[in-house]
């Protein structure tokens, strides 16, 4: 019997309702709300994002990031709180270093959520605590991923080694968190990151025209990603290539 490789979603950043409804057309199987032009987490205003909310079926899970915040437990927790109001399935939070981010974590857990789910993102290019996915489990998070705070100086993949990205992801599924790798990731990089079998790989850089990520989605670039990430029915013929390239 042939063996079946984990599902892969394929998360897609938009900025506004137009592209939110072409990457959905295309098969998106999460919308992102992120302003590129504000950070690496940057984020849209309220309006906007209930907009996008509106503008894609109900089925399709919509996420949103708050920005580019300090980890403390009172800014992060009334952006959150404020997110959470939009209608969107999941806030996504960035966990940058400081020494009350497990406090933070803690205090997003006893918050009313509006039905939403919270995601943490773990910064690959500025020492990733691991140690914070247990915090996250026990204030119910749903996923985490990681991402990079730096668009300029390369991919995900010029962070962490694949040992790395295997230890993260063991991590998150021994905590029952979904896990998920962003981080600038070219077209190029999925057939080996698909061996990793994570549960979602995000995209915004190369969606877009000449991979820029504050130009505007190319439908081209965001079709060549769809087609790089296989449905849920694909079966695991493995891709030794990309666990060879990913074995350091």
């Amino acid at each position: 019997m042939t063996a079946r490789r984990r599902h892969v979603s394929f998360l897609a950043s938009v900025t506004d309702a137009r592209e939110a409804r072409l990457v959905a057309e295309s098969g998106a199987d999460i919308i992102d709300c992120k302003d590129p032009a504000s950070g690496a987490l940057g984020a849209l205003p309220h309006s906007v994002v209930r907009k996008i909310r509106a503008a894609v079926p109900p089925q399709i899970p919509v996420s949103a990031t708050i920005g580019d915040l300090a980890c403390e437990p009172d800014v992060v927790g009334e952006a959150v709180t404020a997110m959470a109001g939009t209608g969107v399935d999941y806030v996504k939070i960035g966990l940058f270093p400081g020494s009350v981010t497990a406090t933070t974590i803690a205090h997003l857990g006893r918050l009313p959520h509006q039905g939403c789910r919270l995601v943490g993102v773990l910064l690959a290019d500025r020492d990733p605590d691991l140690g914070l996915i247990e915090d996250m489990r026990r204030a119910g998070f749903a996923g985490v991923m990681l991402d990079t705070a730096g668009k300029g100086a390369g991919t995900l993949l010029d962070c962490l080694s694949g040992s790395a990205l295997r230890e993260f992801l063991a991590t998150a599924r021994a905590a029952g968190l979904f896990a998920g790798l962003a981080g600038s990731l070219r077209v190029d990089q999925i057939a080996g990151l698909l061996a990793l079998e994570p549960d979602v790989l995000g995209f915004r850089g190369a969606l877009c025209v000449r991979s820029e990520r504050e130009s505007g989605i190319d439908e081209m670039a965001l079709q060549a990603v769809r087609r790089a990430i296989p449905c849920a029915e694909c079966e695991t013929a493995g891709n030794v290539a990309g666990l060879e390239e990913l074995s350091a």
